[in-house]
């Protein structure tokens, strides 16, 4: 009889590894490749555990178990992978806010946690992953540009309401919002938040919230509500997908709610195409 595998902490040693791992699917793998080659592999650089199944130069599934619960595995190693992941994870308690990945790797795992952490406050199995590795198809809006390091008292109130409206709850109901505040300007030092500001108003926004060499991702998309259906969020996000192109990372990727017919609509008219499928459990 084979045993089901084992996750273990992974270190230094194993960073060859991750990186082939994540290389398999750059754009699916985007946001654990972006952290691993900012910090490492360890898990004081890297603030939180990434197990992995594997051994020795081959690792066939890694998760990483901090504020999001993030796993990613090879095709064929994700239910493995979410049996050894939910093993842990049971063990360890809920500390996420998210459980975000690869549909394929994030529906087993949140089945076998679902009795013990559920009910969720919402499950999104459907979010399908787009990418763009060329220009817009639409002329950039030449309006959106890095939001400046002064500008974040205007950037701020744009991102609560981009937040309370795709996650359907404030970000200030923890903390008063600090650890929400930091994590926007971090994004706006990094010249990875951008904006349409006019007369102290945002009226498009979206952040580039993780980069890797490969590719990277866009996250936040908002348009000011007296602003929408005019084109705005079209237009804005090529802007978005030029800049980061030019700056970043040669391919742009996001993942939208299968049900938000205009958005995907939209992302379409700039170039994106399906390229995979994303899932999200919010608690």
């Amino acid at each position: 009889m084979l045993r089901a595998p084992v996750a273990r902490v992974l270190d230094e040693a194993d960073e060859g590894a991750v990186h082939r791992l994540l290389a398999t699917d750059p754009v699916a793998a985007c946001v654990l490749a972006g952290r691993i080659e900012a910090t490492g592999t360890a898990q004081d650089r890297l603030g939180a555990p990434l197990w992995g199944i594997g051994s020795g130069r081959s690792l066939d599934a890694v998760c990483l178990a901090g504020a999001n619960l993030i796993p990613f595995a090879v095709p064929g190693a994700e239910r493995a992978a979410a049996v050894a992941f939910a093993d842990r994870a049971r063990r360890a308690g809920r500390r996420c806010s998210t459980i975000v990945g690869p549909a394929t790797a994030v529906a087993p795992l949140w089945e076998l946690l679902a009795p013990h952490w559920g009910p969720a406050r919402d499950h999104r199995p459907d979010q399908p992953l787009l990418a763009i590795d060329g220009p817009p198809a639409v002329a950039p809006e030449p309006r959106v540009r890095p939001v400046r390091p002064a500008e974040l008292e205007i950037l701020m109130p744009a991102a609560v309401a981009m937040f309370t409206e795709e996650v359907g709850v404030s970000p200030l109901r923890v903390d008063g919002g600090a650890g929400y505040r930091a994590r926007v300007a971090e994004l706006v030092r990094a010249g990875q938040s951008l904006a349409w500001i006019e007369d102290g108003t945002v009226l498009f926004k979206a952040e580039i919230g993780a980069v890797s060499r490969a590719a990277c991702q866009v996250q936040g998309v908002w348009v000011a509500p007296a602003h929408r259906g005019r084109g705005i969020g079209t237009a804005g996000t090529a802007a978005v997908v030029q800049y980061a192109r030019t700056v970043l990372a040669p391919v742009v990727s996001l993942y939208v709610n299968g049900f938000n017919g205009p958005a995907r609509s939209a992302y379409r008219r700039v170039g994106f195409r399906d390229v995979g499928q994303y899932a999200s459990v919010l608690f």
